[in-house]
């Protein structure tokens, strides 16, 4: 299984041992307070990208068992991916209003429910509406962590706990793979869910024994109730919408979404009460762009282990473990650089950082679009791994932009709009790869496709995503200083 040249064992240990260097070196100069408050960021950080990758290693065992399409299949990653989404601003409003720990709490515990329901799924249409349930529980972790650390952190030390919590993730999406793939094999891939599950609960019982209560909440300002709705509405027609594009009632339904999303965006405009900060879109540029510059990043790079893992298990014959063992290069390289790249966003104007490291990411998919039968396993390797050189560069610099561009009281909303952003990303890179299996395959399941087309549609795919990412640069590039500028109030 290593004849491909890369020991997954000892690089994954490799990372670990760095990030958990770097954690506890800092953590030396740290009060009890921020100690707590790391290490459960830390710990949901590393959660749910876990989850996630592992579950996309596992897609075609889930495949074979349930005896589902493509595209239904790619929905056990888009029904997370939507309830995130639908969920990350209203919670984000919450956080502000109850406080991010409270809302932090409660999410730990539908998150783990959930994820342990989702282990004895009897079949595809539950186990699709239970991780719709499972991505609320996310959601609220996702907008409420790096909330949490910035208000217990000061300006000076941000870049360090961000780019913590940011290896953590890619912590999570280097053992996935492997993790995912070896469960899968030996345990059936329910058993990735009894684990996540079983992890959990661990993180729960640290929530609510060490993290202790809020100190920063807004208990005068209201929810926008009616703002929620219509963005639920508006983000459920877009995605299913988009996904049923072939079918008679898809483009209505994508239609609606569209006119729900108008409504949305001219209801928040018009009202004092918001979920969605167009004001301060308009009035901050460094808010503004460092968040399109989010939002361009996920969705050129989410689908790409997605697409790889399919790849390589259906072309090149690769187990799920082995094609495990080759995915994790890209996250291992971001989760040992994460760290590094956010203490230089500190020191250095983080939009160079991200430029590069979005330049990096845009030449590496464009290489993807190149792929072969015959491509070999290190040239693969070889791009994933640059790949996670450029998101590493990108990703923990852009959170410290977005998250110091505010003062603490809307240090929610922004921390919501990031998670929001990367969510969106997320299911736009995930819509793409869906649309596209439903032009290139229709309803056939992946194993029926031809293998010329199965590997026609993943060139495409990736030739989109370069695309997309070449746009990104202008917005990362154009944002504004951070550094050496009045700092926002606390």
């Amino acid at each position: 299984m290593n004849n491909y040249g890369m020991n997954h064992q000892d690089s994954i240990k490799l990372v670990f041992l760095l990030t958990t260097t770097f954690y506890f070196t800092f953590m030396e100069k740290m009060t009890p307070s921020q100690k707590s408050v790391l290490t459960v960021a830390t710990l949901t950080s590393f959660l749910g990208p876990f989850l996630i990758s592992s579950v996309n290693v596992a897609l075609p065992a889930i495949e074979k068992e349930f005896q589902i399409s493509a595209i239904e299949l790619s929905w056990i990653i888009m029904a997370f991916l939507l309830s995130s989404a639908i969920f990350l601003l209203p919670t984000g409003k919450w956080a502000d209003i109850k406080g991010a720990k409270t809302v932090f709490k409660q999410g730990t515990v539908l998150f783990t429910l959930f994820t342990l329901l989702s282990a004895v799924a009897p079949g595809s249409s539950i186990l699709i509406a239970v991780r719709f349930l499972q991505g609320i529980g996310a959601a609220m972790l996702m907008t409420t962590g790096p909330a949490i650390l910035i208000n217990e952190f000061p300006i000076k030390q941000r870049g360090r706990v961000l780019g913590i919590t940011v290896a953590a993730v890619y912590l999570g999406l280097s053992v996935g793979p492997f993790a995912g793939g070896f469960i899968t094999h030996y345990l059936g891939w329910r058993s990735i869910f009894w684990i996540s599950g079983i992890i959990g609960i661990l993180v729960m019982i640290v929530a609510f024994s060490f993290l202790g209560h809020d100190r920063f909440k807004m208990t005068e300002t209201p929810m926008d109730h009616l703002g929620a709705f219509l963005y639920s509405l508006a983000l459920a027609g877009l995605v299913i919408g988009s996904s049923q594009l072939k079918t008679a009632y898809g483009p209505w339904i994508f239609i609606g979404g569209t006119l729900f999303m108008i409504l949305f965006l001219v209801h928040q405009y018009k009202s004092t009460i918001t979920i969605f900060p167009l004001r301060l879109f308009k009035s901050n540029r460094l808010f503004a762009f460092s968040n399109a510059a989010a939002l361009i990043n996920y969705s050129a790079t989410f689908a790409i282990i997605f697409l790889l893992s399919l790849f390589l298990q259906k072309i090149q014959h690769y187990s799920p473990s082995e094609a495990g063992s080759i995915l994790v290069a890209q996250p291992i390289v971001m989760a040992a650089l994460s760290p590094l790249a956010g203490r230089l966003s500190d020191r250095f104007e983080p939009r160079w950082l991200s430029t590069i490291g979005m330049t990096i990411c845009a030449i590496g998919l464009f290489g993807f679009s190149f792929l072969t039968e015959d491509t070999s396993v290190i040239q693969i390797i070889g791009i994933l791994a640059f790949i996670g050189l450029g998101f590493a560069l990108f990703s923990s610099p852009n959170m410290n932009t977005i998250m110091s561009s505010v003062d603490k009281s809307k240090s929610g909303i922004a921390s919501g709009m990031a998670a929001t952003m990367r969510v969106l990303g997320q299911m736009v890179s995930m819509s793409t790869a869906t649309l596209l299996f439903a032009l290139f395959f229709g309803n056939q399941s992946i194993e029926e496709v031809a293998d010329q087309i199965f590997t026609k549609g993943i060139r495409v795919a990736f030739l989109i995503f370069a695309i997309i990412c070449i746009a990104g640069i202008y917005f990362s590039m154009n944002r504004g200083k951070m550094h050496h500028t009045t700092p926002p109030s606390n």
